[in-house]
């Protein structure tokens, strides 16, 4: 039986200067520190994904920027994931993830997406089975994380079915 994690990742603090459309909104000092740390705790764990599903604003691949780079640091040759940019996870939201999930090839053990709020934490809600669920709603911070597991392929990802494992803010 394989073992398959999903990892929900919500950006890193992010300016809001005028004028700067949403999309273009980047990562402040802060955020590229915080984002730094959860690649740092993400190596800590053990969580090298397989695949990065990241949502293409400018925030959110910054985001991933700096937790790749911490993550290529603590996993030196251990080959980089393959990353894969979809406008869907900025313009969309919870269907979006679910339909992406769910095609991911079984051979990847682990998944990273990357992406914003609501929808990542409403995604990490969704996806605790009833036995589990506490029915406190938990809303992911900025560069907050939720690692979830399951031993069902990931062609079988649905709401309630991947235990919660963890979550951890990232703080620089």
């Amino acid at each position: 039986m394989t073992t398959r994690t999903l990892v929900l990742l919500r950006h890193a603090k992010a300016e809001r200067p005028d004028g700067l459309s949403d999309f273009d909104r980047k990562l402040t000092t802060v955020g590229e520190t915080d984002a730094d740390a959860a690649g740092a705790w993400l190596a800590d764990e053990r969580l090298h994904p397989g695949l990065v599903l990241c949502s293409s604003a400018a925030r959110t691949r910054q985001t991933w920027q700096g937790v790749s780079i911490a993550l290529a640091q603590a996993h030196a040759g251990g080959g980089s994931p393959e990353v894969r940019y979809d406008e869907g996870l900025y313009h969309g939201g919870v269907t979006e993830v679910f339909d992406l999930v769910r095609r991911v090839p079984d051979t990847v053990r682990t998944v990273l997406v990357v992406g914003h709020n609501p929808w990542v934490s409403e995604v990490s809600l969704m996806l605790i089975p009833d036995e589990q669920y506490d029915g406190q709603l938990v809303e992911l911070r900025t560069a907050g994380l939720a690692v979830h597991r399951s031993d069902s392929p990931w062609s079988s990802f649905e709401p309630r079915s991947m235990r919660l494992i963890e979550r951890h803010t990232a703080r620089g």
